[in-house]
C-alpha cells in the first residue's frame, strides 16, 4: 500500500486569506467614459466585461501537496484536521422563508441587488446565452467573425453597421419594465435598496422609477451617448431617430461615430461603477441576485463582496456563481455561492425572475402592493404611449437642430 505523506500545516487558515484577497485583486482602469477606448494606453490596464476563465490560473497557483490532500481525501486515506470554528447559520432557516423573516427583521436595512438580462426576458427583450433564443444565438444574419464582435470596440469601430441594426430592434422605449423591476422599486419605496446594480443596457430600471442615485448601470446605458473622437454627448431621442432611420449617427462637430454609451468588450466600466463598490458592499445586509449567469467579469465577483455573514439570495432559472467544490474544500467559504446542504447564508429560487419576486414579495406580506404597483405602472406607460406619436425623423431634426447624415462614416 502506498503511504501518502501529508504536511499538519495550516493550509486552511492561509488558503483562506489568499481567496479573500484575490477577490479584490483584479484592478479596474483608470476609467474613461464609457464608449471611450483605452486600447492605446499600454500604461492602463483595461478591465472589460470578460468570460469567467479565472479559475484555471487558481489552480495552477495552489500547490501540490493541495492537491494531493484533496485526493486522499476522496479516496478515504486521509481526514482533514477542523482547524477552523464552526460557523453558525446566519439564517434561523436556510428558505426563502428565512429570507423573508431576515428582510423583515431590524437587523436588514440596506439590501443591494444585482441583475442580469433573466429580469428583462419577460418584457420580450432576449438575454444573450439561451441556445434558441438568446441574442448572440441569433446573431449569424449580421455575418459576424464571432457572435461577440458585435460588442467589440475594435469591430465597432471597423464596422458600426450591425450594431445599429441590432439596436433598432433592441431600442429603449419599446419594451415596459417587469414585475423584478418593480419588486426593485418596491425595496426603494419600503426604504431597504442601498443600491441597484445592473448589467442590463435596456434602461428598465429607469423605466420602472428607480432613482438615478440608486442606480449603477455597470455595463453602461443607452440613455446617453457621445461621439468616439470628440466625446460631444447626444440625447436618446436623436439617436432613436437616426437608428429608426437605418442610418449610422455622426458627430455633427467632426466625423465620428455617435455610440451609445453601453461597455463594449475592450472599454472601460463607468467611473460610477468603481465609486459605489467602494461605498456600498461593506454596508450590505442582504444580497439578491436576479436573472444573471454570473459568467462576466468583474460583474461576478461582486457576490463575494458582502460581509461573511451576509445572506446571498440567487433568482434564476438555474442555478449561478457556484464555484469548484474541491476550491470550498480547500477553505475558499467567500468564493461564490454555496448552494448546497451546508450553506449557511446563500439561498437559490429556481424559476422566472417575476415568479420568483412575486412569491418573495408574498411571503414579506406586499405580493398585492407589487401586482397594483405594476398594473398602476404599465397602464399608466400604456396611456402615454397612446397621447405620444412616434418620434420621426423629421421632428427630431427641429427638435435637436441637428442634421442626419446618409452618407458612410468616415473610420
Amino acid at each position: 500500500m502506498r503511504i501518502i505523506y501529508l504536511s499538519k500545516s495550516s493550509w486552511r487558515d492561509w488558503i483562506k486569506v489568499w481567496s479573500r484577497n484575490s477577490c479584490f485583486s483584479w484592478r479596474m482602469s483608470a476609467n474613461s467614459p464609457p464608449g471611450k477606448s483605452d486600447g492605446e494606453n499600454h500604461h492602463d490596464i483595461v478591465v472589460p466585461p470578460i468570460q469567467n476563465d479565472n479559475t484555471g490560473p487558481r489552480f495552477r497557483d495552489l500547490d501540490v501537496d493541495s492537491i494531493r490532500r484533496f485526493l486522499a481525501q476522496k479516496l478515504g486515506f486521509y481526514e482533514p484536521p477542523d482547524l477552523s470554528p464552526p460557523v453558525e447559520k446566519v439564517l434561523d432557516e436556510v428558505t426563502l422563508d428565512g429570507i423573508a423573516k431576515w428582510i423583515k427583521s431590524d437587523r436588514c436595512q440596506n439590501i443591494i441587488t444585482l441583475s442580469g438580462a433573466g429580469i428583462s426576458t419577460s418584457a420580450g427583450i432576449p438575454d444573450f446565452r439561451s441556445p434558441e433564443t438568446g441574442i448572440y444565438h441569433n446573431l449569424q444574419k449580421y455575418d459576424l467573425p464571432e457572435p461577440q464582435a458585435i460588442f467589440e470596440i475594435n469591430f465597432f469601430k471597423q464596422n458600426p453597421k450591425p450594431f445599429f441594426t441590432l439596436a433598432k430592434e433592441l431600442f429603449p422605449g419599446k419594451f415596459k419594465p417587469t414585475v423584478s423591476h418593480y419588486f426593485i422599486k418596491l425595496l426603494h419605496e419600503k426604504g431597504l435598496l442601498l443600491r441597484h446594480y445592473t448589467q442590463n443596457i435596456d434602461t428598465l430600471e429607469r423605466g420602472a422609477g428607480i432613482p438615478e442615485d440608486k442606480l449603477v448601470e455597470a455595463h453602461g446605458t443607452f440613455y446617453t451617448s457621445h461621439c468616439l473622437e470628440c466625446r460631444k454627448e447626444y440625447p436618446l431621442d436623436y439617436i432613436k431617430s437616426v437608428i429608426f432611420a437605418d442610418q449610422i449617427p455622426i458627430c455633427t462637430e467632426c466625423p465620428g461615430v455617435v455610440k451609445p454609451d453601453i461597455v463594449f468588450f475592450g472599454e472601460s466600466l463607468p467611473d460610477r461603477f468603481q465609486r459605489c463598490l467602494a461605498e456600498d458592499f461593506q454596508k450590505c445586509h442582504m444580497l439578491i441576485i436576479m436573472g444573471s449567469s454570473l459568467e462576466v467579469q468583474p460583474f461576478a465577483s461582486l457576490i463575494d463582496m458582502v460581509p461573511e455573514w451576509c445572506p446571498r439570495l440567487l433568482i434564476n432559472r438555474e442555478k449561478a456563481g457556484v464555484r469548484s467544490p474541491l476550491l470550498r474544500l480547500w477553505g475558499m467559504m467567500s468564493e461564490g455561492l454555496q448552494l448546497d446542504g451546508d450553506s449557511i447564508r446563500d439561498v437559490a429560487r429556481l424559476g422566472d425572475c417575476d415568479d420568483g419576486c412575486l412569491e418573495l414579495a408574498d411571503k414579506l406580506g406586499w405580493g398585492d402592493e407589487l401586482r397594483e404597483l405594476v398594473a398602476r405602472e404599465h397602464a399608466r406607460i400604456d396611456s402615454i404611449h397612446s397621447l405620444t406619436p412616434p418620434l420621426s425623423p423629421s421632428t427630431s431634426h427641429e427638435l435637436h437642430d441637428i442634421p442626419l447624415h446618409t452618407s458612410e462614416p468616415k473610420l
